[in-house]
């Protein structure tokens, strides 16, 4: 009976049919937002839309910005675009992209576009004689004129450009935002005419396709349920869209819902004790976006809903009061510029937030223009006393280190010392990381106010550099890293290359952290590779990098330093590199095997336009076995100022 049961033709398209049924249903049921949980919201929420910031007929408030000494450029500055014409953005700046793979010829004009909204805006508000209006209309129109408002390196194909997709990014998520900002902010001062564009161009750009997409009508866009920056950017500028302009407290609570839903994928990109692999820098845009979304949802639910009180946000938020190596100096692993660090905005609001005590002058921090209107206004007009949020007592941090034990990464630095103390940041983690370099196993040292043995972040962004020559660039890849070349190889980018740490051992006098490195290089004949850090505390402070590397068969070693500034070979087993006022000695011992020295300075182009020195140390002959240990000392500690 039950073989033919298997057999029978009618049964089994039967079972066919309801299995396809039962997965449609389970797949409809996944991409629903609850109508309880909508129905819920709803009744939180007041009877009109509203954005951040109070109306231009509100006039109090904006008299006393209008004191503030940060927006006393505002005026001027409005006056002085007002007298220049809206940027032109033909289709031969957008095409650019896709002909040279420059990303920053059209952006400029894309973000002189968003500037210009928002200072006549702000100029409006302040002033309210209408003489504003005009320009700001122009520049309203045209926006509403583009025939898309996503970026060119985010429409490889096109689809945007010629009308045959609409899909939101970045920056399609943010100009909804502004513009619906600015219709909250000005309401009836806007023309209707112009009133109407604007809003219809925000509904057709990103409302309705993103409602369009959570339903299950378009085909899901990526960022929904990635673990990075975008889910977070494009959430806020979508739900900050929706709640200042849709007039139905049902349609804004759906979106407080869907947010609800997708912005758990944004926190899941960190590591759960916090730790950002995008860098400080995409945590600032991240993170920064994520307390946004959350503020703008507190405040449109009169608390009900508080994003930041979420368990899972806490070690993400704590991220900027952790990364810190020395003296305002952070980490530049992955994509960040150096001098990168948390914004003092973001600092402050989550200190006050989370109750971490003051952190300098917050209000000043809150009262000035961001370069974005609706995040200008969250800050402005921010509630005091900002609510606590009710998380459970937080650990005490050390003022000697931060590890990051799932992230693998290890920040080391004095108990207290002088302006010239010595530091370093340990990194061990894997090769497919979020803004991800190949840097398994790299290490920056500090010295004063200079990262004088540096990891140089990130490159000016093109068409190669998020695409399958990403690794091409010799400061993405291993090679502008401190880390061995394995047998003349390189690190292999994926989830496979992954450190093993081996021990982490920490002490008042010193702290110690193993890590096998094997993973990371695609080299048949490596049977070992560990290297061991271990951070001196006390004086003389120093850091210590030890290899060790096995092959079945004689191979080439080599290891690495890299630096922003220079370096001397002050004797056979001594190197001087200085950068800046700052500078560290290098011994170095080979258990007395021969080596060479070179240096290649990395010709990419960086941000900051400066190129890093990549100074090699290469074993003079292949080792099936070898030792090498680089002893690093900041040369006459104490000196610097």
């Amino acid at each position: 009976m039950i073989a033919a049961a298997r057999c029978d033709p009618a049964r089994s398209l039967t079972v066919i049919l309801l299995l396809a049924v039962l997965s449609s249903a389970a797949a409809r049921a996944e991409m629903e937002i609850p109508p309880a949980r909508v129905l819920e919201i709803a009744g939180w929420l007041p009877a009109k839309p509203a954005g951040f910031g109070r109306p231009i007929t509100d006039r109090a408030p904006w008299e006393e910005l209008a004191g503030a000494n940060a927006f006393s450029h505002v005026i001027a500055e409005a006056q002085k675009l007002a007298r220049t014409p809206v940027p032109a953005l033909p289709d031969d700046l957008y095409l650019d992209f896709s002909r040279t793979g420059n990303r920053d010829r059209c952006q400029k004009v894309m973000f002189e576009r968003g500037d210009r909204l928002v200072t006549f805006t702000l100029a409006e508000c302040l002033e309210s004689r209408g003489r504003f209006l005009g320009p700001l209309t122009n520049t309203i129109e045209a926006l509403c004129q583009e025939r898309t408002w996503v970026y060119p390196a985010h429409d490889g194909r096109l689809d945007n450009f010629y009308g045959r997709t609409v899909v939101m990014d970045l920056r399609a998520t943010a100009v909804a935002w502004e513009l619906a900002s600015v219709d909250y902010l000005l309401g009836d001062k806007l023309a209707p005419a112009t009133r109407r564009r604007l809003r219809d161009n925000v509904e057709r750009r990103v409302l309705r396709p993103f409602r369009d997409m959570v339903e299950g009508r378009l085909r899901e866009i990526h960022w929904l349920r990635v673990e990075n920056n975008w889910n977070a950017v494009c959430l806020a500028g979508t739900v900050g869209a929706a709640l200042a302009l849709e007039d139905s407290p049902q349609t804004r609570a759906w979106f407080i819902a869907a947010a609800e839903k997708y912005i758990p994928f944004f926190l899941r990109g960190f590591t759960p004790d916090g730790y950002c692999s995008e860098g400080v820098g995409y945590w600032n845009y991240g993170f920064g976006h994520f307390l946004s979304l959350g503020e703008e949802i507190r405040q449109a639910t009169a608390g009900h809903v508080d994003l930041l009180a979420w368990p899972q946000a806490l070690q993400p938020a704590l991220f900027c009061t952790r990364a810190q190596i020395l003296n305002g100096i952070y980490p530049t692993i992955s994509d960040v510029h150096p001098g990168s660090r948390p914004a003092p905005r973001y600092v402050c609001y989550i200190s006050q937030r989370l109750g971490l005590g003051q952190t300098g002058d917050c209000a000043a921090q809150f009262l000035k223009p961001t370069g974005s209107l609706a995040e200008t206004m969250m800050f402005a007009f921010l509630p005091a006393p900002l609510p606590l949020v009710p998380h459970p007592a937080l650990p005490v941090a050390s003022p000697m280190r931060t590890w990051f034990t799932n992230g693998q990464v290890l920040i080391c630095g004095p108990a207290s010392g002088p302006h010239g103390a010595f530091a370093a940041v340990l990194k061990g983690g894997n090769n497919a990381e979020n803004h991800n370099h190949n840097d398994v196993g790299s290490f920056s040292v500090v010295v004063g106010e200079s990262m004088v043995i540096c990891d140089p972040g990130a490159e000016v962004y093109t068409r190669r550099t998020f695409s399958a020559h990403r690794y091409d660039s010799k400061v993405l890849s291993s090679y502008g890293h401190a880390v061995p070349l394995i047998a003349g190889q390189l690190q292999r980018a994926g989830r496979e290359a992954q450190a093993q740490v081996l021990r982490a051992q920490f002490s008042d006098p010193q702290d110690t952290l193993a890590l096998d490195l094997g993973s990371a290089y695609r080299v048949p004949e490596l049977q070992r590779l560990e290297r061991t850090f271990v951070y001196h505390r006390a004086a003389p402070a120093s850091l210590t990098v030890g290899d060790e590397v096995a092959f079945t068969k004689p191979e080439s070693f080599q290891t690495a330093l890299i630096t922003w500034g220079n370096y001397k070979q002050v004797s056979p087993n001594e190197l001087v590199l200085t950068d800046a006022e700052s500078s560290v000695k290098v011994q170095i011992e080979t258990d007395g095997a021969p080596f060479t020295l070179g240096s290649e300075t990395l010709n990419e182009d960086l941000p900051n336009h400066r190129k890093p020195l990549r100074i090699a140390i290469t074993l003079s002959r292949p080792v099936q076995n070898a030792v090498v240990t680089l002893t690093i000392t900041p040369e006459d500690q104490g000196t610097h100022h």
